[in-house]
């Protein structure tokens, strides 16, 4: 019974351990998910902030990096306003610092030993000649008095001088009476001679004064205005009102002329493209702006500009039209061009001046990656050099041959260089949109490379567009629509004239001395006055200054 009692007593013991056993495991294991509760909260506290810090850190990267494109802007903006127009620079490097030393101490203007233009010849000027001699006192010797003797013969001298002076040309129509009564004679009892030619045929102002003033403000981009102030200087007084008036009126002389300009130029297969502002001071219905656009077209035989209220590619559809077979156009990297060569039929030749612009502005704007982008402008030098050596060459020479390999070499140099570059993590991403850009237009960039007739930049249309923006700033652009057809007939004219070497002043005078002998109409056949129809003589006599003697 006692050792029954005791084993008992023991059993209980061993359930008092093991339920305290079980308490201290409820305890341990309370505090254990106590403790796991506040490692949970503190791992998810952890996560929040670290994920705050990304957010924050990502932001401040963002705006640092705004922070150095406006910096960048603002660099840009002080070097175009204060800044110097020149694109050199002491930091740029060269691979020959003999040579850019020696074109440092090189003097501006003619080089010494340079082939020169010679003295220019002013034999085909009218001249007056003059006879000057010494007066009394000086011709006699100082001392005794005595006469000199004259000797045959002149010492000759030159002397260029313009004089410009406005006249009247007063018209003296004779007068005759009939000696017949003949009843089927049409002709009055008296009749005068018929009216000299006119241009305008109720107005005074003579060829050559329409001739001037034309050329004054649409070649010469010169203010009405100023040029009224300056036949008013002459003697000559005339009306702004008189003048506008008559510039409308002579609109319709010039329409024949630019319609032909414009057929020969879409009949070409490469042409020079770009658009310029112009403004248009007259209100038309869905347009709130004045803002329109001069577009200019420069091919190898004419140059056409074309005024439009918008810059859209419904433009160059217009100008060349639904059906136009194709070719190949030097622009920019607008989009509207790039909407026509979606079908198929243009080929866009993009301009290589307008990257090197990219890397030269960037360079001025991140003065610490200015290395970086003056490298690439030395690349794209070096490509210029290249290619400009090559078609000095004749096509299909040995001489070409091995510049055009040269040229494939740098160019897939380049390629890889692009490509090597914007996969550095390091870079910029600043500096990545140009590349990026680059190796977009990468097609067009190269065009140039196998087709060697065509140019690498567009250097040719921004130069056609100088005159009419300096007209732009001048004259602020057109104050009604009709003046702005104006605008876009001459300068399309004249530029092309010019591009066929034929004096301007000359065609125009010669081309209002067939109107108003036509009794102030346009001719009907105007294939004597298109450069590219014209005989070699005709086009010779053109080229040289006018003459006066029956165009005044």
């Amino acid at each position: 019974m006692e050792s029954s009692t005791k084993n008992v007593t023991l059993n209980d013991d061993g359930i008092d351990q093991h339920v305290t056993c079980l308490h201290r495991y409820a305890e341990l294991q309370s505090k254990y998910d106590l403790k796991n509760i506040e490692m949970i909260d503190y791992k998810t506290r952890a996560n929040y902030w670290a994920t705050q810090f990304l957010q924050l850190k990502t932001r401040e990267e963002s705006l640092v990096s705004e922070v150095e494109e406006l910096k960048a802007k603002l660099r840009k903006r002080e070097q175009e306003l204060f800044g110097k127009s020149s694109e050199k620079t002491n930091k740029t490097p060269d691979a020959n610092p003999q040579a850019n030393k020696e074109s440092a101490k090189r003097n501006r203007g003619q080089q010494p030993g340079s082939k020169g233009h010679g003295r220019r010849d002013y034999s085909d000027l009218p001249f007056v000649e003059e006879e000057v001699g010494l007066i009394e006192e000086s011709c006699r010797c100082p001392c005794y008095h005595l006469p000199y003797e004259e000797l045959p013969g002149y010492a000759e001298s030159d002397i260029l001088e313009v004089d410009v002076k406005a006249h009247r040309r007063i018209i003296y129509r004779k007068k005759y009476k009939r000696q017949c009564f003949c009843k089927n004679n049409p002709d009055p009892q008296i009749l005068s001679a018929p009216i000299t030619e006119r241009l305008l045929l109720k107005s005074k102002l003579g060829i050559s004064i329409w001739a001037l003033l034309l050329l004054k403000k649409y070649e010469y981009q010169q203010p009405i205005n100023r040029a009224l102030d300056e036949l008013t200087g002459q003697g000559l007084s005339l009306s702004a009102g008189t003048v506008t008036d008559g510039f409308k009126k002579l609109l319709p002389y010039f329409a024949p002329i630019y319609d032909a300009i414009v057929e020969h130029s879409v009949g070409a297969s490469h042409w020079h493209a770009d658009e310029t502002g112009w403004k248009v001071f007259e209100t038309i219905d869905n347009k709130k702006t004045h803002n329109w656009y001069l577009w200019v077209f420069h091919n190898e035989e004419t140059v056409v500009f074309k005024i439009h209220p918008t810059r859209s590619s419904e433009v160059l559809i217009e100008y060349f039209g639904q059906d136009h077979p194709g070719g190949i156009l030097n622009v920019d990297r607008y989009s509207a061009y790039k909407v026509i060569a979606k079908k198929g039929l243009f080929i866009l030749a993009f301009c290589w001046a307008h990257v090197r612009r990219d890397f030269l502005a960037y360079a001025k704007g991140y003065v610490e990656q200015e290395e970086w982008a003056l490298a690439w402008v030395e690349r794209i030098g070096k490509i210029y050099h290249i290619n400009n050596e090559r078609i000095q060459h004749k096509l299909k020479s040995k001489s070409f041959y091995e510049k055009d390999g040269e040229l494939k070499q740098a160019i897939s140099e380049m390629k890889k260089e692009v490509n090597k570059q914007l996969e550095d993590a390091m870079l910029l991403p600043s500096a990545k949109k140009i590349l990026k850009s680059l190796n977009n237009h990468w097609g067009g960039l190269t065009v140039f490379v196998d087709r060697p007739d065509i140019p690498m930049d567009n250097n040719t249309a921004e130069r056609s567009l100088r005159g009419s923006v300096v007209g732009r700033k001048n004259y602020f652009g057109s104050g009604a629509i009709w003046s702005a057809e104006l605008a876009a007939a001459l300068f399309t004219i004249f530029k092309t004239l010019k591009l066929w070497k034929i004096n301007v002043h000359s065609w125009l005078l010669a081309y209002f001395y067939e109107c108003a002998l036509l009794g102030g109409s346009p001719p009907e056949n105007i294939k004597k006055f298109l450069p590219w129809e014209m005989m070699a003589q005709q086009r010779q006599l053109l080229s040289k200054p006018p003459s006066y003697e029956n165009s005044t």
